[in-house]
């Protein structure tokens, strides 16, 4: 092959190339074109579901949104109802409330117009027999001066003679008079008095029905047998001389078989000393150390219960609100007796008789209780403070920031001070009530002695007495008169001066009645 055709083959390869080329080119280039127009479309198509689902979910949202407000509006209306349906409740019931109180009111206002109605009749009644007796008065001045001019006329008496009689016979009369307006007047006030006295303490004492148990004061001290007494003792006397320097007290060991005598004035030393011999006769090791260590643990141990004694009594009264020395010193009358009374069980039935009078004459019981349950507090530390047991436990009171009403009804609940208000009264009787039932106190048969010979001496120093007894344990004073001298409207004064005096020169709980007999004899025979 020449080189002509040769290159003309070159030449022809090389066209043919060129437009392969071109041709393979422009093959890509548009499949590159188709390739990128379906990737937009597929990133627009992807566009569009993305921003169909946005807005799907959306509304989606929007939905719940209104879905949510709509139960929190639903929510908020339930509470707004339950809670306005709850102040509509209340709202009736205090309505309620004040109607009730208002009737109350009206009930004690149409009371107080009742009691004021009676007061102003008794006070015009009162005017009324006061007018009654300036017109007796005026008659019998009348009288006098008609009886003079009759005697200086017929008997010839002098001025000052018919003077004198007329007087004479006109204070008879007035005094008659008297002792009959007084009497008719103590009856009623008596009628009444008594009666409004003796149904409010009736319905204290119902409402507080506490059983009581004698209690006496621990010192003697009962032993298993005499051969201990040689072990409390010691060796040389040790063992009694720990015990009674550890404990306060004095040991009495004499002659008495199988007993051992306690002696102290004050009753938690008693107590200490009691449980510490209990303790060692228990344990059976008796010695100084020993004692020392029991004496220890058995103080703690009483102080405890004294703690807890008052704590106790202040629950079961209703008392709050007290110094914790004062409930120290209320539990330390446990241990204390007021011939052979439990002063602790004395206070706590006191507090409750109190509060009950209280309630009655419409005051505040719970400061009555309060006062009754504190009013012997003194007698807690009469071993160790001087004066009177009322006036101590005042003034313990006053340093405990106690009421200014609660501290005088405790110093004057035996009149060591004048009494003021109704308060101090109140606390008065409710002691005495609690003192005075049968069986709750038991007095030395010396003081009893001497209390009835003081009523007989004091009935026998009137004038026309024939003879007088104490009877019902001195609670009852019975006056024979002499008929002779003492008339009928004599004897209703003669009563009230015995009475009187009785208040002035002795001091006693409870009350003490005085009955004045007169007996008129008429006797004859027949022969």
């Amino acid at each position: 092959m020449d080189f002509a055709s040769i290159t003309a083959g070159v030449l022809v390869g090389m066209a043919a190339g060129g437009m392969l080329g071109f041709w393979l080119k422009q093959t890509v280039s548009g499949a590159q074109v188709e390739a990128e127009r379906e990737k937009v479309e597929s990133e627009r198509k992807r566009a569009q579901d993305v921003v169909a689902q946005a807005e799907r979910e959306a509304e989606n949202r929007r939905r719940e949104a209104e879905l949510q407000a709509k139960d929190f509006i639903f929510r908020a209306k339930s509470e707004f109802e339950e809670q306005t349906r709850e102040e509509r409740k209340e709202i009736q019931a205090l309505e309620k409330r004040l109607l009730q109180r208002e009737e109350h009111l009206d009930r004690k206002m149409d009371q107080a117009d009742a009691r004021l109605s009676e007061l102003e009749r008794r006070d015009s009644a009162s005017k009324q027999r006061e007018q009654e007796v300036a017109t007796r008065v005026k008659d019998v001045e009348q009288l006098h001066r008609e009886v003079a001019a009759k005697l200086e006329a017929v008997a010839g008496l002098t001025a000052d003679e018919a003077k004198r009689q007329i007087v004479e016979r006109a204070l008879d009369e007035a005094k008659h008079e008297s002792i009959k307006l007084i009497r008719k007047i103590e009856e009623e006030a008596r009628e009444t008095a008594e009666m409004k006295a003796k149904w409010i303490i009736g319905q204290a004492i119902q409402r507080y029905a506490g059983e009581y148990v004698a209690e006496r004061t621990v010192t003697v001290f009962p032993l298993p047998s005499d051969e201990l007494k040689g072990r409390i003792i010691g060796r040389e006397g040790r063992n009694i001389r720990a015990i009674e320097a550890a404990t306060g007290v004095d040991l009495i060991v004499d002659d008495t078989p199988e007993t051992v005598i306690i002696s102290c004035h004050n009753p938690i030393r008693r107590e200490v000393a009691r449980r510490t011999l209990e303790a060692l006769i228990a344990d059976g090791r008796i010695h100084p150390t020993r004692i020392e260590d029991t004496v220890a643990k058995v103080g703690a141990e009483v102080e405890a219960s004294v703690k807890e004694a008052g704590e106790q009594a202040l629950y079961e009264v209703g008392v709050r609100g007290v110094h914790p020395e004062i409930v120290r010193t209320l539990g330390m009358l446990k241990y204390r007796t007021s011939y052979t009374q439990n002063v602790l069980q004395h206070s706590i039935e006191a507090a409750f008789l109190c509060g009950a009078m209280a309630a009655e004459l419409g005051l505040d019981p719970k400061k009555a209780r309060r006062a009754a349950l504190l009013h012997d507090i003194g007698k807690a530390v009469t071993h160790e403070v001087e004066g009177s047991h009322a006036l101590i436990g005042g003034e313990m009171a006053q340093k405990f920031h106690e009421q200014s009403d609660i501290v005088h009804a405790i110093a004057a609940h035996h009149e060591d001070i004048p009494q003021e208000g109704v308060l101090p009264v109140l606390v008065q009787a409710a002691d005495a009530i609690s003192g005075a039932r049968p069986g709750a106190r038991r007095e030395m048969l010396a003081s009893y002695i001497q209390r009835l010979e003081d009523l007989e001496r004091i009935a026998g120093s009137f004038e026309g007495i024939d003879k007088s007894y104490a009877i019902q344990a001195g609670r009852e004073l019975r006056v024979i008169v002499q008929s002779q001298r003492v008339n009928d409207e004599a004897a209703l004064v003669l009563a009230r001066d015995i009475a009187k005096k009785i208040e002035d020169e002795m001091a006693f709980p409870g009350q003490i009645k005085v009955t004045v007999v007169r007996e008129t004899r008429s006797v004859h025979y027949a022969r």
